[in-house]
């Protein structure tokens, strides 16, 4: 796809300066520009980056142009460079994934309700009962189970897995390998051994959700495993049966919560976070990267560590723990010459 710097001026509402025929096909970033491409200089630090700039359109805040343009490319000016860039990122996203139709070889129960200018891809298999909104895509090799609920203008990415019963609300984006609905880890001890406890809840995934690539969300024991409005997860995480997670909340790479555990709105949790089961993590909460959380958490609460605390009293004890050898030299030297004293 190629677009002219007039086409890109006006999807951002910006000016041109320099030749509005001029086009590009791709997109680069500000330190590698080559002919064709798009790139944008958002902060001043990149400034050193014009000089010398290959790229064919450079898209630039108002505030950061230089006084000298002759030797510049072709110049697009907007108020925000990063943020009319992250338009055009998505609007070019949209044009790519622009696919309808259905490929073969896929199956498709008789008892399907197919929604309007659908994309369903090559190998993905649709059982009974499954109801898809309009303008979703599901991509090759997914799986959705019998009576799976799928809204609209979702993205379902290759090798998805989502269980019988599961509901996906609309506006939803689910990476490739994730898998949505599978059991609870969910066993019961006995003499002989651990028997099978059976989960017979689902997954609800609301509105404006995404899911990163090879999570694992697992149906209920009974009721729901529930991922509220706006939540953004990243890859590779875990949640367990019966976990609430709340809305705008934001998980980080390999955090795992564990069962019946009930998380906030707005909250934000670091990378490899553990979560207990069966506790209650406030709203706007912050959890640092590695935290182990083993108690609830109240609202606003921002904690470090494992097991974690207050994040301001961890780097006041941080600052303690790199000086422990030198502290145990001292009190042992002061124990030492204490019993000297002593003696003498």
């Amino acid at each position: 796809m190629k677009f002219s710097a007039q086409q890109i001026a006006d999807l951002v509402n910006g000016k041109v300066i320099g030749n509005p025929e001029e086009m590009v096909s791709y997109i680069s970033k500000i330190e590698d520009g080559i002919p064709g491409t798009l790139t944008f200089l958002g902060g001043e630090k990149y400034q050193e980056f014009l000089k010398g700039n290959k790229a064919s359109i450079i898209l630039i805040s108002e505030k950061l142009i230089p006084q000298d343009i002759s030797e510049l490319p072709t110049i697009i000016s907007v108020e925000d460079a990063y943020s009319a860039f992250n338009q055009l990122l998505r609007f070019y996203n949209e044009m790519k994934e622009k696919k309808t139709g259905v490929e073969e070889p896929v199956f498709i129960s008789n008892n399907v309700t197919l929604g309007k200018d659908l994309f369903i891809g090559a190998f993905a298999y649709i059982a009974s009962n499954v109801k898809i909104g309009n303008n979703t895509k599901i991509y090759p090799q997914a799986y959705l189970g019998d009576n799976v609920v799928i809204g609209e203008n979702c993205l379902i990415g290759p090798g998805v897995k989502i269980y019988n019963d599961c509901i996906i609300g609309n506006n939803c984006v689910i990476h490739g390998g994730t898998v949505i609905g599978a059991d609870g880890f969910g066993f019961s001890q006995s003499k002989e051994g651990y028997e099978k406890v059976p989960q017979l809840g689902n997954v609800i995934i609301e509105d404006d959700v995404e899911i990163g690539a090879n999570c694992t969300i697992d149906r209920a024991t009974i009721g729901s495993t529930l991922i509220k409005k706006g939540v953004k997860l990243d890859n590779l995480i875990q949640i367990a049966h019966n976990v609430e997670v709340g809305q705008h909340t934001v998980i980080a790479s390999q955090a795992g919560v564990a069962g019946s555990s009930k998380i906030g709105q707005w909250s934000m949790i670091g990378g490899q976070v553990g979560i207990s089961g069966h506790l209650k993590v406030g709203d706007n909460v912050i959890l640092q990267a590695q935290s182990g959380i083993t108690n609830d958490v109240d609202n606003n609460e921002r904690l470090f560590g494992s097991p974690a605390i207050k994040y301001i009293k961890y780097q006041k004890s941080f600052v303690y723990f790199k000086q422990l050898p030198e502290i145990i030299k001292r009190i042992e030297k002061l124990e030492k010459d204490s019993k000297t004293q002593s003696e003498s």
